[in-house]
């Protein structure tokens, strides 16, 4: 017999259908960091000076504290979504790829938690 017609070498490599959204939530994430990114640049160049008491001020305020919450989400999920498009490319081994891809979402998750307490902390009990 043969090796098989074409259809059948390549049967179950095709498309997974889920490169679309993963782009579109990539994209989206972008804008949100470009115009939140943009909102605290702003934001900390009309602070009067850069001292603590007046930056934990500043962020104890729901003004600054909801859009910042915002931007670690975004940032967090932006690059979490990026890393994980570098291992399943450059991870050949499932294992390896199974804990890099793990660890990946301990550390995003976890990171963005300890940010949005830090955060909430300041806007919820006011500046330290």
């Amino acid at each position: 017999m043969g090796n098989g017609t074409s259809i059948g070498k390549v049967r179950g490599l095709g498309s997974a259908h889920h490169g679309a959204h993963h782009w579109l939530v990539a994209r989206t994430t972008a804008i949100s960091n470009l115009v939140l990114m943009t909102w605290l640049i702003t934001s900390f160049l009309l602070l009067a000076d850069y001292s603590y008491d007046t930056v934990s001020n500043w962020l104890a305020q729901p003004i600054a504290a909801v859009p910042m919450m915002l931007l670690i989400i975004s940032v967090f999920y932006h690059a979490r979504l990026g890393l994980q498009v570098v291992i399943e490319d450059y991870i050949e081994d499932s294992g390896s790829k199974f804990a890099l891809l793990s660890a990946l979402n301990l550390a995003a998750f976890g990171g963005g938690a300890f940010a949005l307490f830090s955060i909430a902390s300041l806007a919820l009990t006011g500046a330290a």
